[in-house]
């Protein structure tokens, strides 16, 4: 793992949407949220690589201007990093300028229409990808949804193949738009809501967050919480059982993140009579 970095005087922080807040509580010489990205690739046993690319990525397009998740999936460690720039046409953060600065760490010959009105996209991470053992193969687009009544968004899958619609993202006021959530929630194809309590879906642990994102994906929903804090991060990682080495670096240090304000989410479905969990992530800012 690299040397920690430090939260200088005058610092912008941003949510997993590239949403600026303020901190709560005073925030100089604490932990950088990309601290906790560093870690989990040491963790994970990625090695350097990782961190050069993430190095790499800040010296093209600047420091706290790139979205990091990591992801368990199964038993299994990856990463997504989330490239945001809602100057859409006008953007100076572009999929191409990103393959071009990660060329000397993986290959991609995926094209991406430069027209198209996106306000951001997304990359899957793995330790393959890093290494160089494999190319990137598919980018995720997303593209604003005009006419919702709420805030939301659209993803598509851009392969070599072709375009594939992914997923729909509705964003909700976690305060004010209570009952759009549960609304929302209980509008799926995937849980039977007289079966499965809201509570395994809308974590009461959770709720007091600032912004709920419901999503439609083409196997399962999924839930993300907006805005909580270091506290109620530990109880979501240790409830979805990440690996000790992450839970334990976070305790550890909870003096020195908690003036960060955390994303986290999960994607889960009905399988066999019971909500099952498919796949969950925490996020930050590198």
């Amino acid at each position: 793992m690299p040397s920690i970095e430090y939260e200088s005087t005058q610092e912008t922080f941003y949510d997993f949407c590239l949403w600026p807040y303020q901190p709560s509580v005073p925030y100089e010489n604490k932990f950088k949220s990309a601290n906790l990205l560093f870690h989990s690739f040491e963790v994970a046993g990625m090695g350097s690589r990782g961190v050069d690319m993430v190095q790499a990525i800040r010296k093209e397009i600047g420091h706290s201007r790139t979205v990091w998740g990591v992801k368990r999936l199964g038993e299994d460690i990856r990463w997504e990093f989330y490239f945001y720039d809602y100057r859409r046409k006008e953007r100076e953060t572009s999929v191409g300028r990103i393959l071009k600065t990660c060329r000397p760490f993986f290959a991609c010959d995926v094209g991406i229409n430069e027209n198209f009105h996106y306000f951001m996209f997304s990359i899957d991470i793995d330790h393959d990808l890093v290494t160089g053992s494999k190319d990137l193969d598919e980018i995720h687009l997303y593209i604003g949804n005009p006419g919702s009544s709420v805030s939301s968004g659209i993803c598509y899958s851009m392969t070599g193949s072709g375009t594939r619609l992914e997923n729909f993202y509705f964003f909700f006021d976690a305060r004010r738009e209570v009952n759009e959530i549960i609304a929302k929630a209980r509008s799926s194809a995937y849980v039977d809501a007289s079966r499965v309590h809201l509570d395994e879906i809308l974590w009461p642990e959770l709720r007091n967050c600032k912004v709920i994102v419901i999503a439609n994906k083409q196997q399962n929903d999924g839930v993300y919480f907006s805005g909580i804090d270091v506290n109620q991060l530990i109880i979501f990682l240790k409830r979805l059982n990440y690996p000790g080495g992450i839970v334990n670096f976070i305790e550890n240090n909870k003096a020195s993140l908690d003036h960060l304000q955390y994303d986290v989410g999960f994607d889960y479905r009905m399988e066999n009579g019971r909500l099952s969990i498919l796949k969950s992530a925490y996020y930050g800012v590198f």
